[in-house]
């Protein structure tokens, strides 16, 4: 039974991980620091899942905390790591910069050089489509220039990147990082606008809507990422080294996804329309061929089902 490390286990991405991974048969290490960026209670509810299954073990731990991540590498012996812990946001990395140096390049680091000394040779760790900046050419392509990033956290991922790169050529590590493309379903994180839209709509209070909603966002529902994830996890050593997008490549409107938010929740919404903010890209498209041609990845989620989904969870945490 192998045993793999997942970072960022009490997160959005990283609990849908985990409790695939478990259901399949692995035995499951989680590290989480469990941070304030928002509710931690949502986390140890995401946690607290994970912990009913006898082939998971928790580890509270930052992972820029270098000596207490040693501990943990040595304890452990891991036969493979899927790093998606970070810290996330696009516009909080504006007023909090060192947060992303510390966790998004310190943390990293210290993945990538324990995973070296201990002869962890393979690594699937999440990337974002925020590299691709105010990328013009649409959809998204894997060769398409990665060197202008508009925000801080783009700039860490695509910093994630080459140090994986470095750390494939020096050590021959195997790493297959993974771009993902505006991830959102139950469990999901209460920044993203998404949760926002759907409680200030249920509270009757104006929802923010930037650039006036003339944005494109290509969403893609959990499962079918972390169908993305289980793939590029058994194909991690014959890939070697990889940067692929898992995206739905099926752009959508921002107002699209107001209006189905309407439906599902029975309830119109007050939008205040507002200029674009820093950081904000205009629209996201993935194009998905190097993820279906050398993982089989095929999303199945219409927005719609997903949406359906997100609020039924919501409304039965939150029990509105």
């Amino acid at each position: 039974m192998p045993k793999i490390l997942v970072t960022g286990s009490a997160g959005f991405i990283g609990f849908h991980t985990a409790e695939r991974l478990l259901r399949a048969g692995w035995q499951v290490v989680g590290v989480d620091n469990l941070n304030k960026y928002y509710d931690p209670q949502l986390k140890k509810a995401r946690n607290k899942i994970l912990q009913r299954q006898p082939n998971y073990k928790f580890y509270k731990c930052d992972l820029a905390d270098y000596p207490k991540l040693a501990k943990i590498f040595r304890r452990e012996k891991f036969n493979k790591i899927c790093h998606l812990a970070a810290q996330a946001g696009v516009r909080y990395s504006l007023q909090n910069p060192f947060a992303y140096l510390h966790s998004n390049l310190n943390g990293f680091v210290n993945i990538l050089e324990l995973a070296r000394q201990h002869q962890v040779r393979e690594i699937v760790y999440a990337s974002s489509s925020s590299v691709y900046g105010d990328n013009k050419k649409i959809p998204f392509r894997e060769t398409d220039s990665v060197d202008k990033p508009i925000s801080l956290y783009a700039a860490t991922k695509r910093s994630n990147e080459l140090l994986a790169h470095v750390y494939h050529k020096l050590y021959g590590l195997h790493l297959v990082g993974l771009r993902f493309f505006t991830v959102y379903g139950p469990w999901g994180r209460p920044d993203m606008a998404l949760f926002k839209f759907t409680k200030n709509i249920l509270a009757g209070q104006p929802i923010a809507v930037y650039n006036h909603g003339q944005m494109t966002r290509d969403f893609t529902y959990i499962s079918d990422i972390v169908d993305g994830i289980r793939r590029a996890l058994a194909k991690t050593k014959k890939l070697d080294f990889a940067v692929l997008n898992l995206g739905k490549h099926r752009p959508e409107k921002l107002t699209a996804c107001i209006a189905l938010l309407e439906k599902q929740l029975g309830q119109k919404a007050q939008a205040q329309l507002l200029p674009r903010q820093p950081g904000d890209v205009l629209t996201t498209c993935a194009d998905i061929r190097q993820a279906q041609k050398l993982l089989g990845y095929k999303p199945q989620y219409t927005l719609a089902k997903g949406i359906r989904n997100f609020v039924e969870w919501y409304k039965s945490y939150y029990r509105v």
